[in-house]
């Protein structure tokens, strides 16, 4: 039972809303802006208000799965690990889905679900790290990627088992990795600020 919650939470982590919400509006987020199917190159080529539903669907995809786990868990030995567990499959999924031959989005708002399951006040600190960031730095990236790094610390400052914070590290690393491009583009001074308009 356990390792078919994993497997479902993938495959529903998979699901490409994004490219699904573009589709309806008649556009490929594939082919236009970043390329991306997250909610940011939605909002960017589509309007902010298919961006806000792509992030719902995004954060839900993490949030539902392990809602479902913990309920059916519920009397499991080590629940909290397989929970988790199911987050970060969902994750995985968003980031690498099989329906796109693992070419997905690069999983901050499903990572966003995972965490505000495990610790609202946890994502609330990270979301003023990632304000401040953005707000000193003038990019969104480096605020997703501070918000990102700090969140383990401060689910394990906020009570949550030890166990726990160890499944999500991966998460925090599948977030770096996927945001290489946006990486380099600051080491080369090419990425493109909140400030300014493209």
């Amino acid at each position: 039972m356990i390792f078919l919650l994993i497997a479902v939470s993938y495959l529903i982590g998979a699901l490409p809303f994004g490219l699904f919400i573009g589709k309806l509006a008649g556009a490929d987020v594939r082919k236009e802006g970043s390329g991306n199917i997250g909610a940011t190159n939605v909002s960017r080529v589509l309007g902010k208000k298919l961006g806000a539903a792509t992030l719902c669907c995004d954060v839900l995809k993490s949030y539902l799965p392990m809602l479902a786990a913990e309920t059916i868990l519920a009397n499991e030995v080590n629940a909290d690990w397989w929970v988790a567990a199911c987050g970060l499959a969902a994750v995985v999924g968003h980031t690498f889905p099989v329906y796109l031959k693992f070419k997905g989005g690069k999983g901050v708002a499903t990572a966003l679900g995972m965490f505000l399951f495990l610790s609202p006040l946890a994502v609330g600190l990270a979301l003023v790290c990632f304000l401040v960031a953005v707000w000193f730095s003038g990019f969104v990236s480096v605020g997703s990627l501070t918000a990102a790094t700090v969140l383990p610390l401060f689910l394990w400052l906020s009570g949550s088992p030890l166990t726990t914070v160890i499944v999500c590290l991966p998460v925090v690393a599948l977030i770096w990795l996927k945001h290489h491009e946006n990486i380099a583009r600051l080491w080369r001074g090419e990425e493109k600020s909140w400030r300014k308009k493209d």
